[in-house]
């Protein structure tokens, strides 16, 4: 089993939000029947208290049961529990009637009495708050609590209290049962929010994977296109040309042969330039994205006078890595440094976002993930290095030799702050073909 520490900071923060919402109103009813449940057996004794504890624990489970099933509602994978909010109406406003009736008809004493209604209110408290999770409307949880109130002082006053102190209870009921349900209806104001913050974000990963393949379309249809109708043309002409013998379809069939050929070579050319990676852009694109999402980043070092094959190879790590950071990390800073050690160059990529960084990656993986990435560099013979380091950090390296050329004339390059910074450019994870 793994440790407390570990299961909290390997969920996402919307996992952790929900779970502690969850949790939260989880101890309602251990907090319900601790308050008021095991005191009543002091203050009422037996077997007046036993009557009332059991219903009481009943009431408990009830609201549990409501709370599990209304936030299950709000994360879109359960219906509105419409009849559980009923049946703990109804269990409310029983147990409410029969405290009500103790504390005016049972035990005389003002500890039994004090005891009676502390329990009448307790229970209408978490009755309300519980039956508010389930409310769609806020409407409906302003006008639960207020009936609550009006109840109470009806019910009091029927039942032989006096006035004065019949609109005393209704106050209390009033003022906790509000302070329960507003509660109750910030929670789940709070974890929508949380939620559809998170959706967004996965459909802006979504549309920045869309958007590249529409870049890729365009790109495909510009070249190919024109070249396409002047092939279909000329070979229109040359059958024509054919039919009626005419030497000149042959020159027709020779143009349409190097139409194509040029073609093929600029597709292989388009595709070139969608598969290679700019490591300047890659770089200034993380820092663009990861600050504008929120993260504290920072880049340091400079691509200038590396082989375009490192660049391209290294500019996928930065891809990969910021994409890992943007949809799969929780991490609150992002660390990018390039480096020249002596013949190899060394991309480090840090963050703090160290659980939910372990992505599985399947061996068969090709255009993303951390074997797509290795197999980018082993065609420059560069390796990666992937993994938690001092417990609390995710840190990728990535170290491609350089050769002999390529060594001198990177060590004497400026920093990458002192370079105009290219656009950034959208980062995913599914660009690779």
């Amino acid at each position: 089993m793994r440790r407390p520490g570990v299961w909290w900071r390997a969920k996402s923060t919307p996992a952790k939000v929900e779970t502690y919402t969850r949790w939260s109103f989880y101890t309602f009813p251990v907090v319900e029947v601790a308050a008021i449940g095991l005191p009543t057996f002091a203050e009422l004794g037996m077997p007046l208290a036993l009557w009332l504890f059991l219903p009481l624990c009943g009431h408990a489970l009830v609201g549990v049961r409501l709370a599990a099933r209304s936030l299950d509602w709000v994360g879109g994978s359960r219906a509105q529990p419409v009849r559980l909010v009923w049946v703990l109406g109804a269990v409310t406003a029983l147990l409410g009637i029969t405290a009500l009736a103790v504390q005016q008809h049972g035990p005389v004493g003002a500890d039994a009495e004090g005891a009676a209604g502390g329990f009448f209110i307790v229970v209408l408290t978490f009755g309300v708050g519980n039956m508010a999770l389930g409310m769609r409307s806020r409407r409906r949880v302003l006008a639960l609590v207020c009936g609550c109130t009006a109840s109470t002082a009806a019910v009091s006053v029927a039942l032989g209290m006096r006035p004065s102190s019949a609109l005393g209870m209704a106050a209390a009921v009033l003022i906790a049962g509000g302070f329960i349900a507003f509660t109750s209806v910030f929670s789940v104001w709070l974890l929508k929010a949380v939620l559809e913050l998170d959706a967004a974000r996965e459909t802006r990963t979504r549309l920045a994977v869309a958007e590249e393949r529409l870049r890729f379309g365009r790109d495909l249809h510009d070249v190919m296109g024109r070249n396409l109708a002047v092939i279909a043309l000329k070979s229109e002409l040359a059958v024509q040309l054919a039919r009626r013998e005419r030497p000149e379809a042959v020159d027709q069939m020779i143009e349409v042969q190097r139409i194509a050929h040029e073609s093929q070579k600029e597709v292989r050319a388009v595709v070139r330039g969608y598969r290679e990676a700019d490591l300047g852009a890659e770089l200034s694109g993380a820092q663009g994205v990861l600050t504008a999402a929120g993260f504290d980043c920072t880049v340091t070092g400079s691509p200038a006078g590396l082989p375009s094959a490192v660049q391209s190879a290294l500019g996928w790590v930065v891809r990969e890595a910021t994409t890992n950071v943007l949809r799969h990390g929780d991490a609150g800073y992002c660390r990018v440094s390039l480096r020249v050690e002596g013949t190899r160059v060394v991309l480090t990529v840090e963050n703090d976002g160290v659980e939910r960084d372990r992505v599985p990656v399947t061996p068969t993986s090709k255009g993303s993930g951390l074997a797509g990435l290795r197999e980018r560099l082993s065609a420059v013979d560069g390796t990666l290095e992937a993994g938690p380091v001092d417990g609390d950090r995710f840190r990728v390296v990535a170290e491609v030799p350089l050769p002999p050329a390529a060594t001198a004339s990177s060590s004497s390059s400026p920093p990458l702050s002192s370079f105009p910074s290219p656009a950034p450019r959208p980062v995913n994870e599914e660009v690779a073909p």
